[in-house]
Order: structure tokens, then sequence, then C-alpha cells
């Protein structure tokens, strides 16, 4: 006993003069960093918490004032009676510790608030052995406590022991104790709980047993009405069920994690999100999934641009099974594009001054010849129209003239203008993927697919979308579309009679203000998609399943629409939303239909393009090529005589002023239709009227040895 005091007596005097270089309470409490990552929206609200430190969880400082006084009350009766009586040194506890010996427990009772604190603040401090410090440790401790004593205040000792201390498991400091056990902040912590929470601190890791009855004691000791079932249980529940920290918000985790993963330990990152926003977007999507449960529609996600900046304000990605929700982001996942790429065909078609919107084509059964038999598209309905207008087609989404406009405008064409929308993935030539390309064939994102119909109400010019907040460097733009076609496929799809040929007048697509706006479905009913904008701003919708399993019944009417139709009416609450006004450049002109295409009406035209008392042929049927059919193999037979192997080209009407074109060079015009001599190789053949417009165009294939007549 004697040599035990001597030598703690030494102990002291050796380190009265040689204090750790302590920090003050402001460097600890701005040194102080929490284990998860904050993602803040645009206003500097919470959206979501990421856990980025993988050892201990660590919420918010927790002040003083923000602290329930019952545990504060609980935690100084359970670690330092004469907390307010000392100057960091308990002499009568260590008194009493050195009288009974320096077992590690007596020792831990002879330890105040102050120099536990300066042992978390000093590494070299802490335990070498489990419960057990040197004498030197010991004696180093005491002096810093003295120091922390002389500069900091009670208030400020106590609130950073109380965020410092280990309470249980991995749970450090008391934001995180009180929330992973209880669920409630450290303001809202009744006398029971902070009885516990004191328990804790002597033994972290002790038995639920241990804890109750030290909680027991406690309340004892501080006269506290406490009942032992009551505490039994509640120890017992948290001990047992573990620790539950969930976030805060739970808005926005997909972004977080693109946003997170490489922001340092407990940062703050601000985004462009905004919470009201993304809110009611995440909202409204969860509520129409579940009126779509029963027809095996369980996930979706929704994307908000603005069209100005591109910045985006919502992007929510749910799902009804919670082993897909939080893995799968239905904003980045690709799926079939469906009739949402029609638009930016018909873009091309109008840029190349192929097609206007007032050009005839058959809406009529077709049989295309390719690698894998015959392709025969279908409507929606499995209906056909006959002769309809391109804006007629383009509204009402019907396939088969888009599969026709495809042939006019050609596939690479088509691919190196998707590619130029930021469409990823179209690694393959247009041969692979085939006629289907016009009714969305190819997999698309709900981020390409959204910003690329962005790119149409920014009169054509494509810039990447932007989550985080402006920077330095600007964005990069390309033009993708003429302001002038941007305009006529707006205007398109913006027009409520024309769409009504498949989706009547009153439908979800119809708003009060401008907004064009198209629907999707993929093959087998696994995806559905409304992708629409205003003047001011681009949604996105998808439903389906990430498993990939189709829906029952679902169009894009009644399944994604929905959702697009209440975020643009929210976003245009009460603002008005005027309608996009036409470039200088267009032209406007009264137009009559031959063979009761349509009724006489206006139509816009890009300069040239427009009809005039010589040239009737715009709004009429566009002459196209009947034989041979798009993707036509002709095999040669060397046993056959030339001359019995000669093909003729037919179109129909028949081609009065046009002409014949087969690898970029004229073989024929007019009505003059002279049969040609096959040779092996693979050619597109295309009709071109005065203009040098392509009227229509196929690609065939001639195999075998090549004929000579007279052979």
């Amino acid at each position: 006993m004697r040599n035990s005091c001597l030598l703690l007596c030494i102990c002291f005097f050796s380190f009265s003069g040689i204090a750790h270089a302590l920090p003050t309470y402001d460097e600890v409490r701005h040194a102080y960093c929490k284990s998860d990552s904050i993602l803040l929206d645009r206003h500097g609200d919470p959206l979501y918490e990421l856990r980025t430190d993988q050892h201990q969880r660590r919420l918010d400082w927790t002040s003083f004032d923000n602290t329930s006084p019952a545990l504060v009350n609980a935690v100084i009766q359970a670690e330092d009676k004469r907390f307010y009586d000392h100057a960091g040194v308990d002499y009568r506890s260590m008194a009493v510790a050195l009288i009974k010996g320096l077992g590690s427990e007596s020792l831990r009772g002879a330890s105040t608030i102050t120099m536990q604190l300066a042992s978390l603040l000093n590494e070299e401090l802490r335990p070498k052995k489990r419960g057990k410090r040197s004498i030197w440790q010991k004696g180093k401790q005491i002096i810093e406590a003295q120091e922390i004593e002389k500069k900091w205040s009670k208030k400020e000792i106590l609130e950073a022991y109380l965020n410092l201390i280990t309470f249980r498991g991995e749970l450090q400091g008391i934001a995180a104790a009180s929330r992973g056990l209880f669920g409630k902040d450290a303001h809202g912590l009744d006398q029971s709980e902070s009885l516990i929470l004191a328990s804790l601190i002597r033994s972290p890791n002790a038995t639920t047993a241990e804890i109750s009855k030290r909680a027991l004691l406690l309340g004892q000791a501080l006269d506290w009405p406490v009942v032992e079932g009551e505490i039994h249980a509640a120890v017992s529940r948290i001990l047992w069920g573990g620790a539950n920290l969930r976030s805060r918000e739970d808005l926005a985790p997909h972004v977080a994690r693109l946003l997170l993963k490489k922001a340092s330990q407990g940062a703050a990152v601000s985004c462009t999100l905004d919470m009201s926003i993304q809110r009611f977007a995440l909202d409204r999507l969860r509520h129409h999934l579940i009126t779509l449960r029963l027809q095996n529609v369980t996930d979706g996600a929704v994307l908000v641009l603005e069209n100005k900046t591109g910045e985006v304000l919502a992007y929510a990605s749910y799902s009804g099974d919670p082993a897909h929700g939080w893995f799968v982001d239905g904003v980045q996942a690709k799926r079939q594009a469906g009739s949402t790429l029609k638009p930016f065909l018909y873009a091309v078609a109008f840029d190349r001054k192929i097609l206007t919107p007032a050009s005839v084509l058959e809406d009529t059964p077709l049989d295309i010849a390719v690698f894998a038999g015959i392709y025969q598209p279908r409507n929606y309905d499995s209906e056909f129209k006959g002769l309809v207008t391109s804006r007629i087609a383009l509204a009402a989404s019907l396939n088969v003239p888009a599969v026709k406009t495809l042939s006019l405008v050609g596939l690479e064409p088509f691919l190196s203008t998707l590619r130029r929308l930021g469409v990823r993935g179209l690694n393959e030539s247009g041969d692979f993927y085939g006629p289907s390309l016009a009714l969305g064939s190819v997999d698309v994102s709900l981020w390409e697919l959204t910003n690329a119909y962005r790119c149409l109400a920014s009169k054509g010019t494509w810039s990447e979308p932007r989550l985080t907040a402006s920077g330095a460097r600007a964005a990069r733009t390309k033009k993708v579309f003429s302001t002038d076609a941007s305009f006529l496929i707006s205007d398109i799809l913006s027009d409520r009679e024309a769409r009504s040929a498949t989706f009547g007048l009153e439908n979800p697509l119809a708003t009060r203000f401008w907004t064009a706006v198209k629907t999707g479905t993929s093959k087998d009913m696994r995806d559905n998609w409304c992708i629409g904008y205003s003047r001011r701003y681009t949604i996105g919708v998808w439903v389906g399943n990430f498993s990939g399993e189709p829906m029952w019944n679902v169009s894009g009417i009644t399944g994604a629409a929905p959702v697009w139709i209440e975020i643009m009416n929210q976003l245009h609450y009460p603002d008005n939303n005027p309608e996009v006004g036409p470039p200088q450049s267009l032209v406007k002109k009264e137009i009559q239909f031959s063979q009761g295409v349509e009724p006489a009406r206006a139509e816009w035209f890009i300069q040239g393009t427009e009809p005039n008392a010589k040239d009737q042929n715009v709004g009429q049927l566009n002459q196209r090529i009947i034989y041979p059919p798009s993707g036509t193999i002709i095999a040669l037979d060397p046993d056959i005589p030339p001359e019995l192997q000669k093909i003729f080209f037919i179109s129909q009407p028949r081609a009065s002023c046009l002409r014949w074109v087969l690898n970029d060079h004229t073989i024929m015009e007019g009505e003059h239709n002279h049969p040609w001599t096959p040779q092996a190789g693979a050619y597109t053949l295309s009709l071109v009227d005065e203009k040098g417009r392509i009227v229509d165009a196929v690609r065939f294939e001639v195999r075998g040895p090549s004929l000579r007549s007279g052979d």
C-alpha cells in the first residue's frame, strides 16, 4: 500500500511541469468529425446522410443546452458525483481508491469526468491493457485534467465528454447513442433512458442484466421513480434490437452515393436538387406505384431538369421491393426506349428536308426483309390509319410511318444523332439494330433520354445535366438539331388534336399550359415512359420492374403519364407558362390535302420546303420504293443467263419527276424504268426529287458472281 502511494506521489510531482499540449475547447469542437457525410439541397436543407466512416458512428456535435438535463444528472451521479466541486481531480475518491488498492475498478472509480476527457483527448493516456492504466499514465492524466479545468468551463467539459465517450459498440457520442438506441435526439431523453445510457459508460459491452442492475441502483441514488420492469424491458429492447441509425432524410440515396463517395469524412456536399420538388416527385411516384401494384408494376423513377441550366431539381428512384430500392438506380439503369426515340428521328428528317410536318406517309401493313426473316411493325392498337401526315404520325405515335421515315433518314445518320444526344452504348453499326431502331429497340437510361428531350426544349442545343452547383467551368454545349426542326417537333408534341388519333382529346397528356410530351412502351410491356417539357422544365418518368418482368395491361397513358402530369402541374402552379413562339425563319402556309388525307389547315415549314403553285407534292402521297424492299438479299445463279436475272426498280406511285440514285450514281430518271443487271455488293437505292431531297431510300445486297451480258 505504502509503495503504491509513494509511486503515485512521485509520478504526480514528476509531471507537474510537463503537461501535454492540450487543445482548447474550440479546437476540439472544430476537429470533431461526423462518421456520416451529408447531402444538402440547393437551399442548404438536408436530403440524405451517408456513412463514410466504417469504424465508428458519430453524428452531429450536440451542445450542452440541447442535452437532456436528466442525462446530465445521471452521468454526473454515475461517473463523478463531485464534478462541480473539484478542479479536475477528486482527491477524496482517489484516496479511497488507493486504500482499496490499485485494481482497475478502483482506479476507474477514482477517475473524474475531466480525467476521462483528458484520456479521450490524449491517446497516450488510454489503457495499454483492457481496464488498466500504468502509474505513469495515471499521473499524467491527473496533470492534464487540472490543465483542462484551468482553461475550460465545466459546461464545456461536460459537453465534450458526452460527445466523445463511447456508449455501446460503435456508437460514439450522445447524438449517435440517443438516436441509435432510442430513436430520438438527446434533448428528448427521459429519466429511464438517461439511466440506461449513463450505466453504459462504465462498461459499454456489459450484459443486459448488468446494465439493468446499474440503472436501477443509479435511479435509487438519484431518488427517481423508476419501475424495475420498465428498465428491464427497455434494456432488453435496445440491446437485443441493436443500433438503428437511419438517415433523418431519406430523399436522395442514389444521388448521395454519386456525390458523397469521394467526399471527405463528415463533409456536407451541396447539390442542385430542390428538397420540395424531390419530396413531391418521390411522394407522387410512390403513391402511383401503389395503384399499379395489381398490374404487376413495382418500380419507377423520376428526373426533373431545368431547361436553361441543365440543373437536376429532382432525382427519384423507388422500388416496392426493399431488396431493389437501395441498390438499383432507376434513373441511370438502361431500359428499352420504345416510342420515345421517334421525335429525334423526325427531327433529323425535318433538318435534312426529307419530310415536313405536312408530308404524307402510309400507315399500312409493311413487311421488311431482315436477317432473321420478315419484320412486320404494328401500331399499339394493332390498327392502321392509312394515309397520314408526319404531324399525325409522330403525335399519335404510329409505328409503320416511323419505320418508313427511318428508311428515308438512314440507320447510320439516326444512330449518329442518338450518340450526339448522349445515348451511350450504341457501339454497333446500323445493320445490327435494323429497322426496329425507329421503334426504340435500343436501351437508354432515364438520365440520357430526359436530357435528350431537354435538347429539343433548348432549341436543339445539348449540354450535360448537372447535379452539382454551378462551377467556374462552363457547360460544354453542342448543336444537335436546328432551331427550326426543334420547334416543329415541339409544336407536334404539343398538338392535342393531332395526338387524339391514338389517345383521344381527353387524356393525361393534356395540360392547362403549353407542354410538349411523348410516351413510350417497350416490347412485351416491360418499360413505360413519359417524357415532356415546358418552357422551363423537362420531366422524365419511367415505370416498370427492375427485374425486367412484364407489366400487365399498362400503357404510357396509364403508367408513367399520371406521375408526369402531377409533377408538371405542381411546378407550374400558379405560374403562367406561355406558349413557345416560332423562329422567324419558319414559314406558315395554308395547305390543301389531296386524297382526303386531312382537312385544309395551316402548317409550319422550314424555309424552302413549303408548297407553291408549281409544286404540289407537299401534302400529297410521297413516292416510295416498292421493289426491292429494304433489307432484301438477291442471290445470283451463275447457271442462269444474265438477261433472265435482270431486275426492275419499282415505285408507287410511278416516279414522274424523280431520279433513281444507286450508291450516289443516277441510273434512271422519271418514268423511264430500265432493267438493271445485278452486280455483287451492298447498295443504297434512293428516289431523289428535283431539289435533291431524298423521297425514299432502301438498302439491299446482291450475293454471288457478278453477271455480264453476252458472256
